[in-house]
């Protein structure tokens, strides 16, 4: 089985990268397909937040993904300081380095390994997951990812992966932008409002900061998506 994981693959040809991107721009870009995606990216966000709390030392307690696409993480220790911070800080640049990875790993022929990575951080987040709408989410990506990996055509299913990963990416950016918009329509309860409190530094420079973040990411994949093209 590890041999199968690690096992290189044929890269993605230049016509299955530009309708993987195809895809993904499209579920990003179409409201109504955007609004079930974001609850993949919410998911991520809130892994970005539960592996920043862990690596900080502070007490994990689990996550929630609430209907309406937002979402929680609990953890425990000092209200205040680094760890707080970063973890505070880690939920909006995770789904766009997340899916620049595995954009990056698939590029390199090692698709199998991403999409068994991907399977293992599914099963991790059902194992966090402290409410039914979050489980439904971890369950239902899980879904889609194994049963077009078993039931679609070959080509066609091993590129779930990727478009997940593409998905991740540009959701990532059109979550930073939104937290603008959302922000100016008067709310304080988001992450660069937290970091506000915790810094002191101003939620727009935090905003414009995951904005950057972001768009760096998708940037670095169009990049390596580029690399494979003129390779090709």
């Amino acid at each position: 089985m590890w041999e199968v994981v690690v096992a290189r693959a044929a890269a993605p040809s230049v016509v299955g990268v530009v309708v993987a991107v195809g895809i993904a721009v499209g579920v990003v870009g179409v409201t109504p397909a955007w609004r079930v995606a974001r609850f993949v990216v919410t998911l991520a966000h809130e892994g970005g937040h539960a592996l920043a709390a862990v690596l900080t030392g502070r007490r994990l307690a689990g996550i929630r993904v609430h209907s309406d696409t937002s979402g929680l993480t609990l953890s425990r220790g000092r209200p205040r300081g680094p760890g707080m911070v970063l973890t505070a800080a880690a939920g909006y640049p995770a789904p766009g380095l997340l899916g620049l990875a595995g954009v990056w790993l698939t590029v390199e022929g090692h698709a199998v390994a991403v999409a068994a990575g991907l399977g293992v951080l599914l099963l991790v987040a059902l194992v966090l997951v402290r409410n039914v709408v979050g489980a439904l989410v971890v369950l239902g990506t899980a879904a889609v990812l194994v049963g077009g990996l078993l039931l679609l055509p070959s080509g066609v299913g091993s590129a779930l992966p990727l478009v997940l990963c593409l998905v991740l990416v540009a959701g990532a950016v059109r979550s930073a932008v939104e937290l603008g918009a959302t922000r100016r329509r008067g709310r304080g309860t988001s992450d660069a409002d937290a970091l506000a409190r915790l810094t002191h530094v101003p939620a727009a420079l935090w905003v414009a900061a995951f904005v950057a973040v972001t768009a760096a990411a998708a940037v670095a994949t169009a990049l390596v998506l580029g690399l494979l093209g003129l390779v090709r």
